[in-house]
């Protein structure tokens, strides 16, 4: 979802309010020493009511989402037009403000929401249509931080099809990297530039082996979390801005192999006991190995029970800001299908199947949160980039101010129906209020 305000202004107090607080901060006049002589009686003038200068903003939002509607043999319908479409928001009919429609990467029947409500004593000039016409806009994210390095060739093969097959001459895009790759480049039309990133492209992914030789800390290897949270600031910066950006659909090419908060627990867990000469037997069933040579400082460290929580939660914060910038995330795991672990990496076969199943999981959760696709654990890459392809071009976007009073309901649910029967939806069914700032 894309919010974009919309200011109206409302009188905040009523005159007998304000003409009770100007009397109370009127000083008194001393009486004087000798009574004066009476005056005749005479009638007093009418006061004027004083005008309040306090004000309260009432902000409404503009909120946008895009609807891709197809038959039932899975064509796109071009045809609809902004009567067709019913808008819920929590089960209460919205009336719509804006609508488009994008078809084959073009835009088609824009018709742009009102102008916001002008501030007193500001003056702007009125506003023009842009020039810009791309119809498609891509954000390459590159998260090398987790990306093998052993599979840089197969990363830089998988590049070379998203250039071929999926950013045509005519779309806009961007690419940004989490890691030494050092990529940043802004948004452009320019092909070349892609080439020239595709080049520098190098996985820098932790290896099994170096998740198990560092040092532990209290919520596990802090190296694992640390990169975790480098890739989701950035993209979530990325999201920051792409609200900037409306009436588009925003598409975010996620390249990564995925986030595991707690690999490995319990061979990290035996590798401890191995160099601390933690006993396994627990006699007195006190919950600790018995024995006293055993690191009481690490005992229980690799026991983090709230670490799929604490992953849940980051990238639910991610999807919100996602779902708030009108952007879906389409994760595409370069590892494709996954087999045994390396001979060299001397890791339980089970492990090993659950830290896989975790990071698939977790680009899983990025993408159908917010309209994408996840392209996990499967390597025909053609295929699922001719379905980014398809998705990326045809498309509707609608909008409308949103009716809800209550600005405490930051959750909101919605429901796109049409008129026309026998039709396939897919569309966001909620998002979340941007968090008020910070002071």
């Amino acid at each position: 979802m894309h919010a974009r305000s919309r200011n109206g202004w409302l009188s905040a107090f009523g005159v007998a309010l304000l003409g009770a607080a100007l009397g109370a901060q009127t000083p008194q006049t001393p009486a004087p020493a000798q009574p004066a002589a009476p005056k005749p009686a005479t009638a007093l003038p009418p006061q004027t009511p004083a005008r309040s200068d306090q004000v309260i903003r009432a902000r409404v939002d503009l909120v946008t989402t895009d609807v891709i509607v197809r038959d039932s043999n899975g064509q796109f319908v071009a045809d609809l037009a902004k009567e067709d479409f019913e808008v819920y928001e929590d089960d209460v009919k919205q009336d719509l403000v804006s609508f488009m429609l994008s078809h084959g990467g073009r835009i088609f029947n824009v018709m742009a929401p009102p102008p916001p409500v002008a501030e007193e004593g500001i003056i702007l000039p009125a506003t023009r249509p842009t020039s810009d016409a791309a119809g498609r806009i891509f954000l390459v994210f590159v998260d090398d931080l987790h990306l093998d390095f052993r599979n840089t060739p197969r990363i830089r093969e998988l590049f070379k099809k998203i250039s071929k097959e999926l950013i045509h001459e005519g779309d806009m895009f961007g690419i940004v990297s989490t890691g030494p790759s050092s990529i940043a480049i802004d948004m452009t039309y320019d092909r070349r530039r892609l080439d020239e990133a595709i080049k520098k492209i190098s996985g820098a992914g932790l290896a099994p082996k170096d998740i198990l030789d560092v040092p532990e800390g209290q919520q596990g290897p802090p190296e694992v979390r640390y990169r975790a949270h480098v890739a989701f600031s950035t993209a979530y910066d990325i999201m920051q801005k792409l609200q900037q950006v409306h009436n588009r659909r925003k598409a975010v090419v996620y390249v990564s192999n995925g986030y595991d908060f707690n690999p490995f627990a319990t061979t990290r867990e035996k590798q401890l006991k191995e160099k601390y000469g933690r006993p396994s037997t627990d006699n007195d069933n006190d919950g600790n190995p018995d024995g006293d040579d055993s690191n009481p400082f690490l005992r229980d460290r690799t026991t983090n029970i709230f670490h799929e929580a604490d992953l849940a939660s980051e990238l639910s914060e991610l999807t919100r800001a996602a779902n708030r910038a009108n952007a879906s995330f389409y994760t595409i795991d370069p590892r494709g299908l996954v087999g045994m672990p390396d001979l060299d990496e001397k890791i339980d076969m089970v492990e090993w199947q659950d830290h896989i199943r975790s990071t698939q999981d977790s680009l899983r959760v990025l993408a159908e949160q917010t309209g994408g696709i996840a392209v996990v654990n499967q390597n025909d890459f053609d295929k699922a980039l001719k379905r980014i392809d398809n998705e990326t071009s045809d498309y509707y976007v609608v909008g409308y101010y949103s009716s809800n009073p209550d600005p405490t309901k930051r959750r909101r649910r919605i429901e796109i129906k049409l008129k026309r029967p026998n039709m396939n939806l897919r569309y966001r069914t909620e998002y979340s209020l941007k968090p008020p700032p910070r002071r």
